[in-house]
């Protein structure tokens, strides 16, 4: 009798065990098959991917202050214009260098206004990484009034505090990426993602093919064509864009 309890005891523990190890490895697979934060995830049919910003991480170089990008194409003396019924853009690239965090940036100047009246100048910093990423290193701006400077809200510069450059356009740009702009805490946070690539958006200036939609975050819808750069911007379209010498 005692050997035969024994027997039972040691079944019912190897039953226990075998049970025990086998939660083990259906917990352990559940884990493998999570995707990795920061990494690749997927939402309906659209796969989602989250690039990482250490390509513009200062100590990344080398950058260049010729901005290539087929989708955001700004070589000095660029210029664009975006209207709309009562807001008009003006983007340029100037023949103008600024040293951000110790990587030279390129600086283009967007012009800002609502019913014929200047609402706002910011000075922007862009630059090239090695594989083409377009890489944002801060803004000067200045808000208007009445014709008056009121405020420099929304200025930030990589390096100062913990503000870091973010990515303004990808290297290769996809549907379902999405990335860091701006990391400026307390002033800017923006991020943005890529809903689609390829579709067909005609402006004033031309019938685009392959265009880029982007959202940002906040709130803000952008669309990029291949060869020229931004031609939407919150329903500012594209009408005119060329390039020009500057005179020294």
């Amino acid at each position: 009798m005692a050997k035969g309890k024994q027997k039972m005891i040691k079944q019912k523990i190897l039953i226990v065990l075998v049970f025990i190890l086998g939660l083990m490895l259906v917990k352990f697979f559940l884990i493998k098959k999570q995707p990795p934060l920061n990494s690749t995830n997927t939402v309906g049919q659209t796969q989602i991917t989250d690039l990482d910003i250490s390509v513009c991480d200062p100590t990344s170089g080398p950058f260049s202050s010729n901005i290539d990008n087929p989708f955001f194409s700004y070589p000095e003396g660029k210029v664009s214009i975006l209207e709309s019924e009562s807001s008009k853009v003006q983007i340029t690239s100037l023949n103008k260098i600024e040293v951000v965090a110790g990587v030279e940036t390129r600086v283009i100047e967007e012009r800002e206004w609502s019913d014929g009246n200047l609402k706002e100048i910011s000075l922007n910093y862009f630059t090239q990484a090695s594989d083409g990423t377009i890489c944002y290193f801060g803004e000067i701006v200045d808000i208007y009034e009445n014709g008056q400077i009121t405020s420099h809200e929304g200025s930030w510069r990589a390096g100062e505090g913990q503000n870091k450059p973010g990515i303004m356009m990808p290297a290769i740009p996809v549907a379902g990426q999405s990335y860091q702009q701006e990391i400026a805490p307390g002033v800017a946070f923006d991020r943005a993602e890529h809903l689609s690539l390829g579709e067909t958006f005609t402006t004033p200036a031309g019938k685009f093919e392959n265009v880029l939609l982007v959202k940002e975050t906040p709130d803000s819808t952008k669309r990029y064509a291949e060869g020229i750069g931004l031609i939407f911007d919150d329903g500012d379209v594209l009408t005119f864009t060329d390039l020009r010498s500057f005179q020294f």
